[in-house]
């Protein structure tokens, strides 16, 4: 074990490796048939129907995909506050106004002015990227801790819903005290809390 890695760290970085592998040998024609499935759900779900705002993200390259559900979400009116990755890996917050130009790593991320971290404590229903998910909504992230940090600003009771695909969840995920827990796991079959 390298010097300073704890064992969680070490089962989350090979956890993450299965994960990622498995992602890109998914097929294109079966990434875009999950993130509609997904959406759907999102989008018929009674607590995003009832949200005035909701935390987002733009996703990236096999992650399933988020575009239906920012698109439809603006257009019922919805106030969607998309993550802007800060130097301190910390997330501040733009409200989403359709517009997003390329970012650091990969990212995609809104136009506007920062609403600062705390932002998403406005939101009613807190939507998150992940690679994985435990049956008891530990949540494996890509290992930054951005969400962490954001999620421990999000008020007890708020929905926080991590998209996957059907093989990532269930799974056994490595936890650490800084680990934040989601409250349900939205996959192409459904939503389980």
């Amino acid at each position: 074990m390298p010097p300073g890695a704890s064992a969680a760290n070490i089962a989350k970085l090979a956890l993450r490796d299965q994960v990622l592998t498995a992602r890109r040998r998914r097929s294109l024609v079966e990434s875009v048939a999950a993130a509609e499935a997904i959406a759907g759900h999102v989008l018929a779900w009674d607590v995003v129907r009832r949200a005035g705002t909701v935390a987002a993200y733009v996703a990236v390259g096999r992650e399933p995909g988020t575009t239906r559900v920012l698109d439809e979400l603006t257009r019922a009116g919805k106030r969607v506050l998309l993550p802007v990755l800060r130097p301190d890996n910390d997330l501040d917050w733009v409200a989403f106004t359709g517009e997003l130009v390329p970012a650091a790593r990969g990212l995609l991320e809104p136009v506007g002015e920062g609403l600062g971290v705390s932002a998403v404590a406005d939101a009613d229903v807190v939507l998150v990227p992940g690679l994985a998910a435990s049956v008891d909504g530990d949540r494996l992230g890509r290992g930054g801790g951005s969400y962490d940090r954001a999620l421990a600003r999000v008020g007890a009771g708020v929905p926080v819903a991590v998209l996957l695909h059907e093989d990532e969840t269930g799974l056994q995920v490595p936890s650490e005290p800084h680990d934040r827990r989601v409250t349900h796991v939205v996959t192409p079959a459904g939503i389980t809390p």
